[in-house]
């Protein structure tokens, strides 16, 4: 792993034509000066691609809670460094103005969310807005409720019908954090690669083996912070186009023993109360996300093929322009689904909790009903992002062309190859919902 980071630091240092080398990392930054050229935007297939299968991850590990898909496909890690990517590319096309791409994140950020609060908050007050402490369910209402479902710098509240409703609402609040602290967290990136990558897991470290204490809504973004950190940073290095110049025989190795760690601290210190799940254990979730993305965002394979498959090509790019959509209203999917089926006394006897046909059938109903969400309310992404509005997305897109590498890295870089979790069970119905940090 070592070797990998030293690699990073190499390939951000910048030669100057008249020294035949660079100077290493030291205390005293060495800044790369050069400004970035506008990166050329199209389709890449492999990205779109990785950003549905972790949305569809998340929607099967919250219906059917099995703690073999974190392992299988870790999505919050995932998710988490793409967006690190095109943070990365945003602040590159406005280098002189940091303040103008945070607008347009919040932007393409808040209206989605806005959507799904005018819908629960209503319905949550009309059900009767209480909280159950003993439980740990649900806030009290206040005007603050109001404020973070406005600007959530900390977890939309909610009350005790509908916390399982809001539980994917802690992603938002995370990665609204990350932009806020992205202008810094790139500039140090690019000075002192290895540090920033490694300042959040030793936070994370820290807090394993209790030498850090963080608790409180405070102490839920420091965490998420540390747990998801690196991931960010590793998508800042994906834009520059750094992790693919790195050998196979260094990443491939660093990858497999990052998740290794990560496996060995799950069985080592599981949740004391749900046992083995890494997204409710800290440590072994950011050690093995981060192992992960290392191993797909080097490996990046040719996903150029999908174009010749017209549906799916079409169903992946209105997926990814109806992200946040799926995402923020899926969990609502889920417990609507539960509530139809139970409605229906034919359908009783196959209910059978856990069953394979129980499963199926609620996860066939919630994508129904997330459908739904999307023709009702996907349009606000597109009036958020500036885009003509569209009721259901189809086109694919423009064809994905090679991404302008920043001059400052050509010199050097060599051409790339073709926390306090929440509970995590939520129970409704006959089924066993997971909402914990997925």
């Amino acid at each position: 792993m070592l070797t990998s980071l030293t690699s990073l630091t190499s390939l951000t240092s910048p030669t100057s034509p008249t020294s035949p080398t660079s100077a290493p990392e030291t205390t005293s930054p060495s800044p790369v000066t050069a400004t970035p050229a506008a990166p050329t935007r199209g389709r890449d297939r492999y990205i779109d691609t990785l950003r549905v299968l972790a949305l569809g991850r998340v929607i099967a590990f919250h219906v059917t809670g099995w703690v073999a898909l974190p392992l299988i496909f870790p999505s919050m890690g995932v998710m988490f460094a793409l967006a690190g990517s095109l943070m990365a590319a945003s602040l590159d096309r406005s280098p002189q103005n940091p303040w103008r791409v945070l607008h347009k994140r919040l932007r393409r950020m808040l209206p989605p969310l806005w959507a799904l609060g005018l819908v629960l908050v209503p319905l949550m007050l009309v059900l009767g807005w209480t909280a159950d402490e003993q439980a740990g369910a649900g806030s009290e209402f206040g005007w603050t409720s109001i404020a973070l479902w406005l600007l959530p710098l900390a977890d939309p509240p909610s009350s005790a019908a509908g916390a399982g409703w809001v539980i994917p609402l802690w992603y938002i609040r995370a990665y609204l954090w990350f932009v806020l602290a992205s202008p810094i967290m790139l500039w140090c990136f690019r000075r002192w690669p290895v540090r920033t990558l490694l300042t959040p897991l030793v936070v994370m470290l820290g807090y394993g083996v209790g030498l850090v204490e963080l608790n409180g809504a405070e102490g839920d973004v420091v965490l998420e912070w540390a747990v998801f950190g690196a991931c960010w940073v590793l998508g800042f290095a994906h834009h520059d186009n750094l992790i693919r110049s790195i050998p196979l025989r260094k990443v491939v190795p660093a990858g497999l023993a990052l998740m290794a760690a990560g496996v060995g601290w799950a069985l080592l210190y599981p949740n004391p109360e749900v046992g083995f799940n890494l997204p409710d254990i800290p440590v072994a979730d950011g050690l093995y996300c981060l192992g992960f993305v290392l191993l797909l965002l080097r490996i990046y394979p040719d996903f150029s093929w999908i174009a010749r498959y017209r549906w799916l090509d079409a169903l992946i790019a209105a997926m990814n322009r109806r992200a946040m959509t799926i995402y923020l209203w899926g969990n609502v999917a889920i417990f609507s689904a539960i509530a139809l089926i139970a409605r229906v006394p034919a359908l009783e006897p196959i209910m059978v909790d856990g069953s394979l046909t129980a499963l199926a059938l609620t996860l066939t109903v919630t994508w129904a009903l997330i459908g739904v969400a999307v023709l009702t309310f996907g349009w606000v992404e597109d009036v958020a992002a500036n885009r003509p509005v569209q009721l259901l997305p189809t086109s694919p897109g423009r064809h994905a062309r090679p991404r302008t590498v920043r001059p400052a890295l050509l010199a050097t870089a060599a051409t790339p190859s073709s926390y306090v979790p929440a509970p995590a069970e939520q129970r409704c119905g006959e089924l066993q919902v997971q909402g914990a940090r997925t």
